[in-house]
């Protein structure tokens, strides 16, 4: 009887352990851009944007997304004969990082770990967006980042694909 107990309490343990690292939250899954609104001297609304996908687990991040509402051009098959204005072409519009997240109320914290632009993943860079959630859409709106409020903010739709 014993034995039996100790089993069924390690693997309670186990159980609880697996599925406390697998936290969800209202964000958990894979949401697709599908429009980017931008205010400002060249404000406006992106409705057929480049491909750019959230990804979201219960503490973890991933975001990569083509800002632009035109594909990307092709670089040479030898990296080494690009231009500079060719690379800037293709990788400067490319959105890139990944790292940590905390939602509370209307507000999500991004906190990237790694990121395609160095001071983006700098010691203490954060960016909060609020964002809600309406059935499988999810608007996010940039409020602000280590510098500060952000004085034109940019709001990305996206909509849930799993």
């Amino acid at each position: 009887m014993t034995k039996l107990y100790a089993c069924f309490l390690a693997l309670s343990l186990v159980a609880a352990t697996a599925s406390a690292k697998i936290k969800s939250t209202a964000l958990t899954g894979t949401w697709k851009v599908t429009s980017v609104k931008t205010t400002g001297p060249n404000a406006r609304t992106v409705t057929s944007p480049q491909p750019g996908l959230y990804v979201f687990t219960g503490t973890h991040y991933s975001i990569m997304t083509i800002n632009s509402d035109q594909p990307r051009p092709l670089l040479p098959t030898d990296l080494t004969k690009a231009t500079a204005d060719e690379l800037r072409a293709v990788y400067g519009p490319f959105t890139a990082n990944s790292g940590t997240y905390e939602a509370s109320g209307a507000n999500v914290t991004f906190k990237p770990e790694v990121a395609k632009n160095p001071p983006v993943m700098a010691p203490g860079a954060t960016n909060v967006s609020s964002f809600k959630i309406e059935g499988n859409t999810l608007t996010l709106t940039s409020v602000r980042n280590q510098d500060g409020p952000v004085a034109n903010p940019t709001t990305t739709t996206l909509t849930r694909v799993e």
